[in-house]
Formats: structure tokens, sequence, C-alpha cells
């Protein structure tokens, strides 16, 4: 039996809407620090109260409505920032729909979502000004431009504190439009576009009733109060790090730090203190890898596996010493972690494993931007890490059509579903069906209920007998070779034998090859290296799984913001 299963859910509070959730936090944590925020990169970290954050929200919320954005489509483009989710609640607590877009996309590519969204107004981080003022040349309807910035010499831009300003000198002098205005929990607040790792764009419509159902959700399975610290690391833009980095931490009284970059991940953990981290497993996997490329430089791999079975000797017996015997480890992660999340993809489960012996917990769970995101989750005290985890209160999650191994389409409903693709009424009618949203993951659900994800319908390679192989599956077993940064594996037909046979392309980690070849190595002996990795992945799978066949690539694989290698986009041979 899996411990924690008869653990009772976590107690949380009824929100209705996010200004509802905004309005109960205030009141509950007050002058607590909401945010930590640096002013100026290599600074310390600034406390910003729940008290403050609401007053920022208001008063950006009252003057946007005097700049005639009520009703509107108002997109927002940036990195993660606390003018971002100021902007973020000011417009979706009283103002219109907020378009959150990926600030690393390409100029054509934002010039064409905020066409299609018809965005009125946008916001924007100072770095992409330049863009922004040559996009709206051809966007007449792009009203108002915002700059996160603090100062902008541009008199068509107005700056978001001159706004704040503004309007706290209105709400001050007893003007509530915007704090008297009333919110539709039902009808579309947000729209996402998303275009994962398989296509082109397409607009998700939320409401604040399927983030709310959502964060009241996922809080009963995770343990987080106003104790933790968070870092901000992933995209915000993106509804994992959105709904679960941003709002779940202000609904639960928690303190947001955000991070200056990933390579300054581990000295942001430190200057926080951060206790939670949300991220994905590319960063995860790479994280416990440079651990044990570490302890095996220094000559302390042995006595690291040494004292990780002292570990577990003790934990049996009551004791944890894991502070204390990986000081070391938990030091370069700040010294006060105690969980990370990992989603957007499975993660290897030894990762979760390795992480959890060392001291550190790790849990992962299973979403998508159509469920406001998460799905599944594994509970902090009732897990497996080889699942994506179970179904949500208030979820139904299935297997649509299982196979006679019982996988087939993973498929779900509740509240926190969709309301559809927007301006895409054929695309919505694929995936929703008699209240169903059909995800395209295939999966199974196992005797205790944990969902387990095998591989997204499109990856699924068949073979010429019928037999079903899973490209994710073949990669994870790639990807815990320590010469193997990523790869990519797809199903190669052969005309003259009719059959499909298994391909990879495969990036090394260069900085592990070499310390064992050395700088100046041949390509034959790298390819030789690679090779016997990769013998050495086909014998831990059956047959009709092995790779046939493979080819060295030297550059990383483009990739989505949240890290998922864009298979479409790469011209496989």
């Amino acid at each position: 039996m899996v411990r924690g299963k008869d653990k009772p859910l976590y107690a949380v509070r009824e929100i209705k809407d996010l200004k509802d959730m905004l309005e109960q936090s205030v009141k509950i944590y007050g002058d607590k620090p909401a945010f930590y925020v640096k002013t100026e990169a290599g600074k310390d970290y600034k406390p910003i109260s729940y008290k403050q954050f609401k007053q920022d929200v208001e008063a950006l919320g009252t003057e946007l409505m005097d700049l005639g954005l009520k009703g509107k489509r108002i997109a927002i483009i940036g990195e993660n920032r606390y003018e971002w989710a100021v902007s973020y609640l000011a417009i979706v607590n009283g103002i219109g729909i907020v378009v959150p877009l990926d600030k690393d996309l390409p100029v054509h590519e934002l010039e064409n979502l905020l066409n299609v969204s018809e965005a009125s107004g946008i916001f924007f981080s100072g770095k992409y000004e330049k863009d922004i003022i040559n996009i709206c040349k051809g966007l007449p309807q792009v009203k108002t431009l915002i700059s996160m910035e603090r100062n902008t010499g541009n008199k068509n831009i107005h700056c978001i504190y001159d706004l704040i300003d503004k309007g706290r000198k209105k709400t001050e002098a007893g003007d509530k439009r915007f704090i008297n205005e009333p919110i539709n929990a039902e009808e579309m607040s947000i729209l996402l576009f998303t275009s994962g790792t398989t296509g082109l764009a397409k607009g998700v419509m939320l409401s604040q009733k399927n983030i709310c159902t959502n964060l009241m959700a996922m809080c009963q399975m995770v343990y987080i109060d106003e104790k933790d610290i968070f870092l901000s690391v992933l995209p915000i833009h993106h509804t994992y790090e959105c709904t679960c980095g941003f709002l779940a931490p202000i609904y639960r009284g928690c303190t947001i730090a955000y991070c200056e970059g990933l390579r300054h991940i581990v000295k942001n953990l430190k200057e926080s203190k951060a206790t939670m981290m949300l991220g994905v497993p590319l960063l995860f996997e790479s994280m416990y890898k440079k651990i044990w490329q570490q302890a095996e430089k220094s000559g302390m791999a042995s006595k690291l596996k040494f004292a990780i079975k002292i570990n577990k000797f003790l934990n049996i017996l009551g004791i944890d010493l894991s502070k204390k015997l990986f000081s070391k480890i938990h030091d370069n992660f700040g010294g006060h972690i105690r969980l990370f999340i990992s989603g957007g993809a499975g993660i290897d489960p030894l990762v979760s494993k390795g992480f959890r012996e060392l001291g550190i917990h790790m849990v992962q769970g299973y979403g998508l931007t159509e469920c406001s995101p998460i799905a599944a989750l594994n509970r902090d005290c009732y897990f497996k890490d080889d699942a994506a985890g179970l179904p949500l209160p208030g979820m139904e999650v299935k297997i649509h059509n299982p196979d006679a191994d019982g996988i087939g389409e993973i498929i779900c409903k509740g509240d926190n579903v969709m309301l559809g693709y927007y301006q895409n009424d054929a695309e919505t009618r694929k995936v929703l069906k008699d209240g169903w949203f059909y995800t395209g993951d295939l999966g199974f659900i196992d005797k205790d209920g944990f969902v387990h994800i095998t591989g997204r319908q499109k990856n699924v390679i068949v073979t010429k007998n019928g037999k079903n192989i899973f490209p994710e599956e073949v990669e994870a077993y790639l990807g815990r070779s320590k010469y193997i940064a990523e790869s990519l594996v797809w199903g190669k037909y052969d005309e003259k034998s009719g059959e499909t046979y298994v391909n990879a392309q495969i990036v090394p980690d260069f900085e592990a090859v070499t310390e064992v070849l050395g700088e100046n190595y041949a390509e034959q002996d790298l390819y030789k290296l690679i090779q016997n990795e990769v013998r050495e992945v086909n014998h831990k799978m059956p047959l009709y799984k092995r790779i046939a066949d493979f080819t060295i690539r030297k550059e990383e694989f483009q990739k989505t913001t949240t890290r998922k290698i864009k298979r479409y986009m790469e011209k496989l041979q």
C-alpha cells in the first residue's frame, strides 16, 4: 500500500472568483509579503505586502476604466515580474479579458495573436518596446500601450506606475467603480494561446470559475501555507506557472520571489530562502545529473551512495538526518527547499525518487491549458513516482476505448475544463463531447486510481504487427545516460520490409563527453560512446522497442517556453 492513502484532503477556503480570492487573502494575510522583488539586478529582494498588492491592482484597474478599456481584451507581454501580476489581476478583476502572450515568440507571431485576439491594449516590458511599436503600426485597433517600466520617454506610451499613482488618488478620494465592479465567473476572462508541441496556436477560453475550481482542488492535494516562499522560474504567461506559481500562492498566503533567469536559480533560491519551486522535467533532471557529476568529479560518489543507504535505514526508524547528511546539496538549493513540483511532461521516476533520497521531496502532476491546467496530481503524502497523479477532487478522469493493456485516450470532466477554443467551433467539437474533454494523451489508470501517461496519441509509433511504441518512454531511458543531454525518438518506415523502426536523434552532454574523451576527441570516438549508451538502453527494452538507428545532433532541439521539444518543427531523416 502506498503510504498516506487514507490521509484526508487538506482544508481550503471557498472562493467564487479571483477578485474574491484577492480580497479574502488581503483580509487574512494583510501586511505579510506577497512578493519579493528586485528593483535592480543583483540587489536584495524587497517585500511587497498583500495590502499594497491589492491597492496597486485597484488603482490600476480604476485608471484602466478611464482609459476606455472596460470590456476590452488586453495583452501582457513580459518576463516574470510584479508588474505582470498587477496587470493580470487588474484586467480580470473588473476590466475585461486578459491575453497573456509568450514574450519569446517571433514578432510576426505576436502580431498575429494580437490581431486574432482583437486586443485593444498591451502591457509590455521595456525590452520589447521597439517591437511592440513596430507591430502596432499594422494594428490600428490597439489604442493603448502601457510600459511596465518606471520611466518611458515616449509620450504615446503610458507608464504603469503613473497609472497606478493616478488611480490611487481616485480610490483614496472614494472612487469605487472598479472595486465594486461585479464579476461574472462563468464567462471568458482569460484567453490563452497554446501551440503545445504539435501544431498551430489555438486560443483556449477560460473563465474565473475554471481557474478557481482548479486552485481549490489542487490545494486540497498538496499542502502549502503562508510560511512557504515560491521561487517563480517558469514563464508566467503559461497557465502552469500562472495558476500554480502565481495565483495558488496568493490564494494560500505564500510569498512569491521572482527568479532573475535560469542561470540565477541557485543564487535566487539562497537569497529568497525559497521553500518550493515549480519546474519541468528537463530542469530537474539536469539539476539531478549535476549533483552526481559533481560527486564523481570530487571523488565523493561512493560516500554519497553510502549516505543514502544510511538515510533510508534511518527513515525506516522514523529518523530524518537528510539535512545533515546532505548539507552541501541542501545548501546549494538555498537550505530551505522542502518541495519540488514537476509538470509539463512526465519526469523520470528515478529523479523524483533520487531527490527524495537526498531529503528534498518531489511530486509531479499532469495538466493541460484546457484544464486550467491541472487534471491529476500526486499528493505530497500519497504518491507514485511513475504516475502523473490522482484526479483532482471534483474531477472525473477515465480512459476512452482502452486496448488489451488498458491503454487508451485520457478524457476528463469537471468545472476546470475550458469553455472552448476561441473562434474555432470545429476544433472545439473535436475535443469537447458530452461534457468530456478528450486530451489526445494516452495512458491508463491503475488499481489505486493513479493516472499514468504513456504518450501523445499523435506521437505513437505503430509497428507492422500492431505493437505500439511510445517515443516518450524510449526518450526517458536515453535521458538517464550521463552522456546524453536530450533526444527525439520517432518511427521510420522501411519500404523494403514494410516495417517501421525506432530511430533517434541524440544531443550529447558535451561537458560530460569531454571529461571522458578529452578536449580534442574524434567524431568516431563520440559516436562509439553514444552507441554504447544506446546499446545499454536497448538491453533494458523488449526487441520491438529497441532503437534501430540514431544520429548525433550538435545543437539542442527547438523548444516551447516550458522546455518541451517542438516535434513538429524538427526535420527528421
